[in-house]
């Protein structure tokens, strides 16, 4: 936070976070912006807020054309899973969704240049989950809506720095969450109240670029009190984003399914997404609902005891398994 704010600004932020309306935040913005005095210290800070500002009224621009009020924060979940990616400036979440996603957030290295969510799909394994950007986990800049986004998620990934007191990062941004009545699912039995989402949560120690940080890793968990799910990655290096990957595949508690026309190969490139546990009648239904109202047999290459074997509607599937339906 750069030094020298006035106390009015810290009375028009108050205002502005818990403003409820896209109209109060614009002119709430607008008025915290003025109450920053102009020098070099507030140089960045003053040029993120214009730049969320001008965003803000592009889409109060945007519902007023469309009729509609969504908030920027209202994202609908697209493939296989909805992840948000949360923690402290400067963790490299935004590093992480620019370089394995299809989007394309700002990153810098000065803190808070994610003012709002990004979606982005990241693709492995011939499927494609959702990755949600999202602002600071920060005390200070907080956005009301941000949570109630983190709670619609199927997982979030937590990243924090390996190399800038990650065990303080942890600890506010795991507080914060439960502060805001989100509880990831390994501390349910000792932190969880009613009325609190429960959500599987990753946390991405982030900046593990090679082997001279194994010492500082080793030292971290040392410190750390309980067990939490970890995983050391490097964005810069690439290091362990395979072991990611599969994670995110085995928390989101999913199988694919590949359809095949009688007579003709699998389309092995394109497999339905599906729940562990799914049938030949639920995979059925979502093939198309005539295959449901009318199937009449069905034929399974990989969980069956041979190649090809008839199986009845209530069949479990596996991953990867190639169904043939007939009608």
């Amino acid at each position: 936070m750069p030094t020298n704010l006035p106390p009015e600004y810290y009375e028009v932020e108050k205002r502005y976070k818990a403003a409820q309306t896209m109209p109060e935040r614009i002119e709430l913005l607008e008025e915290l912006i003025s109450t920053i005095p102009k020098h070099k210290g507030t140089d960045h800070l003053r040029a993120d807020l214009r730049k969320r500002l001008s965003k803000f009224k592009e889409s109060s621009e945007s519902q007023k054309k469309t009729g509609g009020v969504v908030s920027v924060f209202h994202i609908d979940k697209e493939g296989a899973g909805k992840i948000a990616v949360v923690g402290p400036a400067n963790a490299g979440k935004s590093s992480l969704i620019a370089k394995y996603t299809n989007a394309n957030p700002e990153v810098a290295v000065y803190p808070f240049t994610t003012w709002q969510p990004t979606p982005g799909m990241m693709e492995f394994g011939n499927i494609q989950v959702q990755l949600i950007d999202t602002p600071a986990l920060d005390k200070e800049f907080l956005e009301p809506e941000l949570f109630q986004l983190i709670r619609t998620a199927d997982m979030i990934l937590l990243m924090i720095d390996l190399q800038a007191d990650p065990v303080k990062q942890l600890e506010e941004s795991v507080t914060s969450l439960l502060e805001q009545r989100v509880t990831p699912v390994h501390l349910k039995e000792t932190h969880h109240e009613a009325g609190n989402k429960i959500v599987p949560l990753l946390v991405l120690v982030n900046k593990y670029d090679d082997e001279r940080a194994d010492e500082d890793y080793e030292i971290f968990c040392q410190l750390l009190e309980g067990d939490w799910p970890l995983l050391p990655i490097s964005v810069e290096t690439d290091r362990n984003i395979d072991q990611l990957e599969q994670l995110i595949f085995d928390e989101l508690k999913i199988i694919r399914v590949y359809s095949k026309m009688p007579g003709k190969d699998a389309d092995l490139t394109s497999p339905f997404v599906a729940n562990q546990g799914c049938t030949v009648e639920e995979f059925a239904r979502k093939v198309h609902k005539d295959f449901y109202d009318n199937l009449k047999s069905a034929r399974v290459w990989g969980s069956g005891d041979f190649d090809g074997q008839m199986v009845s509607r209530d069949h479990v599937l596996q991953d990867e398994d190639v169904v043939e339906l007939k009608m």
